[in-house]
């Protein structure tokens, strides 16, 4: 595995790499299970497998968590070279944002729901940034998990919007035993803290159990899931919403398509995002 960490180096790299199925796992760092499923199956459909490891400031508001934002370079290292990939890429803020941008990017209509109407701008740095890596490295496929189900709709706009040459992947959640997502947030999580987000999965499938038993109200069962999330923790509850996915339109009165319910908790040190994707007779949709 080669570890390049400036743009030049790695565009003379991938020049030599014409003509290769090209997979591409952008990711935050800090990699546990999640990351590794993405790379894994990279490594399955493509003759070269490049991962990024970039903290993107542009899509942290003032008051996040850029600077506590867990980093391990090393362990990432290890885990990506152990996972098959080729090219590990590892940019500085100044060779991504080599000086102020005078073009700016606005990521429109879905991201004022769920993450993106608590956290204004998020979006517009995600878009940013997958605008440079996709021109930067060029790949066949993108993967991405279904954890952050709002931004694989985001991502898959700015590739249907910008004409990008690119499959978009959705892979599963990975889960711990408990059922909580990974996240590389989870670190940040008191032991105690730790106990009550398994309940996050619970009520999701609670809810998805509704759906199987025949209920179509999604008042009824945004109710249940609520319900459940106040009882069981001591976080605060940022959103439980449900909508048509990946479209993210709104379910207005009955559940007759392909859905997604979506929370997200606010706890001490972590804010956690988790959610399930089902159809209408409530079956698990595990690969976009």
């Amino acid at each position: 595995m080669e570890v390049i960490r400036t743009i030049s180096e790695l565009k003379n790299r991938l020049a030599k790499a014409k003509g290769k199925q090209l997979g591409f796992v952008p990711t935050m760092g800090y990699f546990h299970e999640g990351h590794t499923s993405l790379m894994d199956a990279a490594r399955k459909e493509n003759d070269l497998v490049v991962t990024s490891v970039f903290v993107n400031p542009l899509q942290f508001g003032p008051n996040e968590d850029f600077e506590k934002y867990p980093r391990d370079e090393s362990q990432d290292i290890q885990m990506a070279k152990h996972h098959g990939v080729d090219i590990l890429f590892i940019p500085t803020n100044s060779d991504m944002y080599p000086r102020k941008m005078t073009i700016t990017m606005h990521a429109e209509s879905i991201t004022s729901i769920l993450c993106g109407r608590s956290r204004p701008g998020h979006f517009d740095g995600v878009v940013t940034v997958l605008t440079k890596l996709f021109n930067l490295i060029e790949p066949n496929k993108v993967y991405f998990g279904l954890k952050d189900a709002q931004q694989f709709s985001v991502v898959d706009n700015l590739i249907k919007d910008l004409n990008f040459p690119i499959q978009l992947v959705g892979l599963p959640t990975i889960r711990e035993m408990s059922g909580l997502a990974k996240s590389s947030r989870n670190v940040n999580l008191t032991d105690s803290e730790r106990s009550e987000a398994i309940w996050l999965y619970k009520s999701l499938q609670a809810g998805q159990q509704l759906i199987i038993d025949g209920e179509k109200c999604p008042d009824k069962i945004m109710h249940i899931v609520k319900d459940m999330i106040i009882t069981h923790t001591t976080g605060t509850i940022d959103y439980v919403e449900m909508y048509r996915y990946p479209e993210l339109q709104p379910v207005t009165s009955q559940i007759e398509t392909q859905i997604i319910i979506a929370i997200a908790v606010q706890f001490s040190h972590a804010r956690l995002i988790d959610n399930i994707i089902v159809d209408q007779t409530g079956m698990l949709i595990e690969r976009i």
